[in-house]
């Protein structure tokens, strides 16, 4: 099972629409996770006609900075909890990262939006850096932003993929280009998994 990963998409604060490779890279997943700050949800509606779509409800849905306020949508929710693949998936805009023990950890976050469950993968966003951590036993995912990233100006980011067809989740970021897509370039210590 192939997972479309994206977040902090903004639009169209950032541009009119998303750059059209997003699009084309997520053809033939089977669903696409968005980690919030959609900002409008006619990305959603876009995102919707190439898989099943559920996202996140970042800050920038609910009028923060003078933005419209997105309405209610049964796409999205502060948090999910998915089963894909055999795979206990979650989902949300803001998980602290980096942690700030004792009270600001992704255990605490995760005892709090997901509680009862056990998760294997953790999707989150918000910081618009891309990340990919193993922490206590759950593979934490932030695919970045494709429009802001690490909260610059308008350029091209990234977006990511979530593989569950193997015995463990493993997960990658793709650099967007001018001219499609291309591995990130990992520098310091995180690898992809």
């Amino acid at each position: 099972m192939k997972v479309g990963l994206i977040s902090d998409t903004h639009i169209p604060e950032a541009m009119p629409e998303l750059w059209p490779h997003v699009y084309e890279q997520f053809h033939g997943v089977e669903c696409i996770l968005h980690a919030g700050d959609i900002h409008h949800f006619s990305v959603l509606d876009r995102l919707q006609e190439i898989a099943p779509v559920y996202a996140a409800r970042g800050n920038g849905e609910d009028g923060s900075g003078g933005r419209e306020v997105q309405p209610d949508d049964e796409r999205v929710r502060e948090a999910w909890m998915l089963e894909l693949a055999d795979f206990k998936v979650g989902l949300t805009h803001y998980v602290p990262m980096p942690q700030i023990p004792p009270n600001h950890t992704v255990a605490a976050w995760k005892e709090r939006l997901f509680p009862d469950h056990n998760l294997d993968v953790l999707i989150y966003g918000d910081t618009h850096v891309e990340q990919i951590d193993l922490i206590d036993d759950t593979l934490c995912i932030n695919p970045g932003s494709p429009t802001y990233p690490h909260n610059l100006s308008l350029q091209f980011g990234t977006i990511g993929f979530l593989y569950l067809d193997e015995p463990k989740p493993r997960a990658e970021i793709l650099q967007l280009t001018e001219h499609g897509v291309e591995p990130f370039d990992w520098q310091g210590s995180r690898r992809p998994w």
